[in-house]
């Protein structure tokens, strides 16, 4: 009785690992896809201020603010991904 057991116990503490190592692996893919939301809205909220300043249509605070607001939203997609 006690080979049957040991096979069974070893069975089921190999899936928890494969399990455990596939969610680890998704969670990896998540903050991936998430650091590179995070990335291009970055890259995307310098490029409005500078056309915002090169156009001269709002003082440079106004141009500050809405690319706070573009990386802002960045960040909320970033998360709605991560989480």
């Amino acid at each position: 009785m006690g080979k049957p057991l040991l096979a069974v116990l070893t069975a089921t503490i190999l899936l928890l690992v494969a399990v455990d190592a596939s969610w680890a692996t998704e969670q990896a893919q998540q903050r991936r896809a998430a650091r590179d939301v995070r990335q291009e809205t970055r890259q995307d909220a310098r490029q409005i201020k500078q056309q915002c300043r090169a156009a001269d249509l709002q003082t440079n605070p106004a141009c500050r603010q809405d690319k706070r607001q573009m990386k802002q939203q960045g960040r909320e997609r970033a998360r709605d991904i991560k989480y």
